[in-house]
């Protein structure tokens, strides 16, 4: 068990399912990205930046995409609370998977720009 599976131990069930679900987005869009416990919350990397990290809640799912990768989609996040950079999506709706993937694309997008 790595440190991402160990973190999300921790959470109920339902929670867990949830971010089980949000890891694969992840690595479904970005197979060559770092896993690792970054600010306490599961943390991914490309090209040695930063991409996107996630955290269970009692009530939400936090995802943070970086501000820009908000900003890309601020329209569509409009609807969820959020933050600079991070967004809560609540555990009693749908998780948004096709945003999601979207904005995790971008952010591969973006991160393989910026090594070039």
């Amino acid at each position: 068990m790595n440190e991402i599976d160990q973190y999300m131990t921790q959470f109920p069930e339902a929670v867990q399912i949830r971010l089980q679900q949000v890891r694969d987005i992840i690595l479904k869009w970005a197979p060559e990205a770092e896993e690792q416990i970054a600010y306490g919350m599961p943390g991914y990397k490309t090209h040695g930046k930063p991409l996107v990290y996630f955290a269970g809640y009692k009530n939400h799912i936090g995802f943070y995409a970086t501000p820009s990768g908000h900003a890309q989609f601020a329209g569509e996040l409009s609807r969820y609370k959020q933050g600079k950079g991070s967004v809560q999506f609540p555990l009693n709706e749908e998780l948004p998977v096709n945003l999601i993937e979207r904005m995790v694309q971008f952010r591969v997008e973006e991160n393989a720009a910026k090594e070039h």
